[in-house]
């Protein structure tokens, strides 16, 4: 019997998934789309796309899961789709809303505005990367080593979209958006314990006030998405530090 692989079977190992890899896609159109609409100063239609692709970023590792289609290729185009929305695009975003201003007060503090927005794209490269040679480790199950990519940019993002749906000039702001980019990006590579929320499980029969509770959330979001989103992702990424310093004090009273 020759070793040899049909044909037909090698353009089998050779293909990949389409499904889930469409989303992967929109993922990656988004983040492409949100960069065009910060270059043209549509902040607010840049920011929405970010989301756009929070969400097809969620769907294609769900749909790869439920249609048991995952792949060596999906997870890596998973990841670089992910580094442009996340954060290149998001990044660039809070560059040209508001940090290139800094460019008005000196030299100097021009370069901190445009270093500050690399420090943010170089950072949601490396939080990638590190979930990548991580990925199935038991450090990686239940918790996040490190802020995800699509929680960092949904709070620079968010507070961007807040700002220009208030109608700030993103130089009245340069401070706040300075001090969010640079600390999501040393939450995205510090280690950092966030809930991975990959326990829970859909299908399983919940209370009844869990469906109401998401009625109330959906709805919130949809009378104010910008402000309630922003909120939502700041008290997720405040919720890592909180809970480190929590368990801190939990260990430093039990020694005592």
């Amino acid at each position: 019997m020759s070793d040899k692989s049909s044909p037909t079977e090698s353009r089998r190992r050779r293909g990949i998934y389409l499904l889930p890899n469409l989303f992967t896609t929109g993922t990656l159109f988004a983040g492409f789309y949100a960069i065009i609409a910060a270059t043209q100063g549509r902040f607010v239609v840049a920011s929405v796309a970010i989301f756009v692709a929070m969400l097809t970023d969620m769907l294609d590792g769900r749909v790869a899961r439920l249609t048991n289609t995952e792949s060596d290729f999906g997870i890596q185009y998973d990841s670089l789709a992910d580094l442009v929305a996340f954060g290149l695009a998001s990044g660039l975003i809070a560059y040209l809303y508001s940090l290139d201003s800094l460019a008005y007060y000196s030299d100097v503090a021009g370069k901190l505005g445009w270093l500050a927005a690399f420090f943010y794209t170089a950072a949601a490269a490396l939080r990638l990367a590190r979930f990548n040679i991580t990925r199935g480790g038991a450090a990686e199950k239940k918790v996040f080593l490190g802020l995800p990519s699509p929680a960092a940019a949904g709070l620079l993002v968010g507070f961007v979209w807040v700002g220009a749906d208030f109608g700030f000039e993103g130089s009245q702001l340069v401070i706040a958006v300075f001090a969010l980019t640079v600390a999501a990006g040393m939450l995205m590579v510090s280690n950092v314990r966030y809930n991975s929320f990959k326990d829970l499980n859909f299908g399983e029969r919940v209370p009844f006030r869990y469906i109401l509770i998401m009625l109330i959330v959906f709805v919130l979001i949809i009378l104010d998405p910008p402000r309630v989103l922003f909120a939502g992702f700041l008290a997720y990424a405040a919720s890592g530090p909180l809970m480190a310093l929590k368990r801190r004090r939990r260990r430093s009273g039990s020694r005592e």
